[in-house]
């Protein structure tokens, strides 16, 4: 049913049917960027016909097949959820109904544990990148496990076949740390979900904006590596220069109580998905996230693709997708002075062009496209090959540099 096949020593390959497990202590329905990244990838390869088993927390299991493994919640933040370790039930299970490849994406004891049984049944377990646990260690009053963590994150990668990585300087960052053999692995956004056609006049007098007024967005958890005082802060510079100016900070986590507290102005409609997600994206104007603790930033395509004027620092997705000025806005990294200052200027400007070409460029960037990218990178992996990454632009096989800055 292939249509299409990649080059290898010149020689035209198309990818198996395949047996694939993923392990994974995050999965819909929580609302992150890493659970809906994964839902795309298992609902992508199983629309190509592959047979994809979903191994996690028996809590995020809803009615779906799959192993559900016991769990416990990080204190004070139940809703990230840790894997208990089982390597001999996952060895047992493999060993049973053998998979062709398994793909670990988060780095817990229950992951850590899938690379082990893969490495002991001889099956190839690449691992996905997909959070800075270690630079979460300061924000949560813990700097001394930062090299700790580091450390124990570059072990259980370097174990693995290969490890995929949303960002090219995440991917540099890694390399420059001892991690290995290091692939990319780039996010897509649905263009028919998150739409510009998704604004509601309803929902914008419900919030109090005018026809004219500008309301301002935040989407993500309400917790402290989100750099969210830079939210509070730039908010309330808009409102001093524009008073009927809007901010909206969708999401939920252990610092949403605080905000509703010390900042009541602000409107807050908690986790939402869906259609009611991207009607909230549609009926704002400009995206604020000034998050530094990101691979990648999953919401600055959603923005983008809802045609919001997204302010961002230049570093993961708004370094891949932001051409400041053009599309949207980039600013130095943490650099808040200048974000806060940009943001204001934003949000006094005609954003017209700028929400058009925003939109625009998020359509080059589906879903579909990744999917297929990690279909033969898997492929490749199955056959005891290192995966050979194909110019998009051109449909040549390129080795990728783990060092392209």
């Amino acid at each position: 049913m292939f249509a299409w096949s990649y080059f290898k020593n010149g020689v035209a390959l198309q990818p198996a049917i395949m047996k694939i497990s993923f392990v994974t202590d995050t999965y819909i329905p929580q609302a992150n960027g890493v659970a809906t990244t994964l839902e795309r990838l298992v609902n992508g390869l199983r629309e190509r016909d592959h047979q994809v088993d979903v191994i996690r927390p028996a809590i995020l299991a809803c009615d779906e097949a799959g192993l559900r493994v016991p769990s416990v919640g990080l204190p004070g933040y139940q809703d990230v959820r840790f894997g208990f370790p089982i390597k001999l039930v996952l060895q047992s299970r493999w060993h049973r109904k053998r998979p062709d490849v398994i793909y670990v994406a988060t780095e817990t004891p229950m992951g850590a544990s899938a690379i082990s049984a893969a490495r002991a049944l001889g099956v190839p377990a690449a691992s996905g990148f997909h959070t800075n646990f270690q630079q979460y260690m300061a924000h949560y009053q813990l700097p001394l496990l930062e090299k700790a963590t580091l450390k124990y994150l570059r072990r259980l990668h370097n174990r693995s076949s290969c490890t995929f990585v949303p960002s090219r300087d995440v991917i540099a960052d890694l390399d420059a740390r001892g991690f290995e053999n290091l692939q990319l692995l780039p996010k897509g956004v649905d263009t028919r979900l998150f739409s510009p056609k998704k604004r509601s006049h309803l929902l914008r007098r419900k919030w109090g904006a005018r026809e004219g007024s500008p309301v301002g967005l935040y989407v993500g958890r309400m917790a402290a590596e989100k750099n969210l005082p830079v939210v509070v802060r730039t908010f309330l510079e808009i409102q001093k220069r524009i008073p009927d100016f809007q901010g909206v900070c969708v999401g939920s986590g252990p610092k949403l109580e605080e905000l509703k507290k010390e900042h009541p102005q602000f409107i807050y409609p908690g986790v939402l998905r869906g259609d009611d997600l991207a009607e909230h994206y549609a009926s704002a104007d400009l995206f604020l996230f000034p998050s530094i603790t990101e691979t990648f930033g999953n919401v600055t395509l959603e923005g983008m693709a809802s045609g919001l004027a997204v302010v961002a620092y230049d570093y993961a997705a708004a370094r891949q997708h932001i051409r400041s000025g053009e599309n949207g806005f980039a600013v130095p990294f943490d650099d808040e002075e200048a974000f806060v200052e940009t943001a204001i200027l934003v949000a006094k400007s005609d954003l017209s062009v700028i929400r058009e070409n925003a939109r625009q460029s998020a359509r080059k960037v589906r879903w579909k496209k990744v999917v297929k990218r990690f279909e033969r990178q898997l492929d490749l992996l199955v056959d005891g090959q290192p995966p050979v990454l194909e110019n998009e632009m051109f449909g040549e096989a390129e080795e990728f540099s783990p060092n392209p800055l």
